[in-house]
């Protein structure tokens, strides 16, 4: 059983009034990147994109070449973040472009990212820029949408299953009701009934998805939790509160990744997940978290047991996610930079190989 690797897709690499509005004429992701600054001796920062460079996704030409270099480096997917907001859609313009032009032919699949947008960056209720409401007239209209995309002949699919996955469920009241009137919507498009996947996003989303009408999980890293303290616990505590100044946490990634390749596999089906690398410190300074000393051998140790788990799901064809393909202003990416170039793609391939060849010994 060969899993697939599927990479979270990031589509804030393009301008939109709103975010000019909010944050300056031209904003994009690029502009928390470029601001990046060193907080450690040892910090690579500010990141530097590699052969793609500072790229506007709204260039078909850069979507063809993301997925050329997802395909030849094993990736089977992008998972592209969708903000829906009572049928007011942001980011769209990326996936409505492949959708209408046919173009890249990858496989694709979706995560509705259900939280509000804040000024804060940090996932937080307060400075609302964006409110998320839910109501039954709402869902379905979602559902509508969705069933549009769902019938588009490269969408990913798990035993011929759309697969749709969502973001925080823990926010949306009455999820069960809201999968209900989804799964109405959808029987009635006669839609193969998708395979619905809660995000293990926070401390909420960890038990069994099934109870709530979901029919699987993913995990999604970092999982805060099994990073405990950080390495500089008690620096930071001391600049915190001795000098008032903030500084990053710090985390280990070897010390992470195996930590999470020795946790058991729970009794729900649940697709395991991996990050090449990560640093949120552009988006949030002080406040933010680096995992130190990531490397393309550590990753592909960490792909390995990832594969390993996925063999043991209930599914002829499962999923492993990699977060992220290009989520720069959280430094996780597998997309060339400048300092590593295609190290953690190529790794990704050698690992991939590698598995397929044992399995077909």
């Amino acid at each position: 059983m060969i899993a697939r690797l599927v990479a979270f897709h990031l589509p804030q690499f393009h301008a939109i009034p709103e975010n000019d509005a909010w944050w300056g004429e031209g904003f994009t992701e690029w502009t928390n990147v470029r601001d990046g600054v060193p907080w450690f001796d040892w910090h690579r920062q500010p990141l530097v994109p590699g052969e793609l460079g500072y790229y506007d996704l709204m260039d078909p030409a850069v979507r063809d070449a993301q997925a050329a270099l997802a395909r030849e480096h094993g990736i089977g997917a992008f998972c592209y973040y969708h903000y829906w907001f009572r049928g007011r859609r942001l980011l769209e313009r990326p996936v409505q472009a492949l959708l209408e032009s046919g173009k890249p032919d990858f496989p694709f699949c979706l995560a509705w990212a259900n939280e509000p947008w804040t000024r804060a960056w940090d996932g937080g209720e307060r400075q609302v820029l964006m409110p998320q409401h839910y109501d039954d007239d709402d869902h379905r209209a979602h559902a509508s949408y969705l069933a549009k995309v769902f019938a588009d002949r490269r969408y990913l699919s798990v035993e011929g299953r759309p697969v749709f996955l969502v973001y925080k469920a823990s926010k949306i009241p009455d999820v069960a009701g809201a999968i209900r009137i989804w799964r109405d919507v959808w029987e009635t498009a006669e839609i193969r009934q998708p395979l619905l996947v809660r995000m293990e996003s926070s401390e909420h989303e960890k038990d069994d998805p099934r109870v709530w009408s979901f029919d699987a999980a993913v995990e999604f890293q970092p999982a805060w939790r099994e990073m405990r303290f950080p390495d500089n616990a008690l620096v930071r505590y001391a600049k915190r509160f001795l000098l008032g100044r903030r500084i990053p946490a710090a985390h280990d990634y070897g010390r992470l990744s195996r930590r999470m390749a020795a946790l058991p596999v729970p009794a729900w089906p649940r697709f395991p997940g991996l990050t090449p690398m990560w640093d949120n410190t552009c988006r949030r300074g002080g406040r933010g978290l680096v995992l130190r000393d990531s490397t393309p051998q550590a990753y592909g140790e960490w792909l390995t047991s990832c594969l390993r788990k996925a063999a043991k799901l209930p599914y002829q064809d499962p999923l492993v996610f990699v977060n992220a393909w290009n989520e720069w202003g959280e430094g996780c990416h597998l997309e060339p930079d400048a300092e590593n170039g295609r190290a953690y793609l190529l790794e990704t391939r050698r690992r991939l190989d590698a598995w397929r060849q044992d399995a077909c010994a």
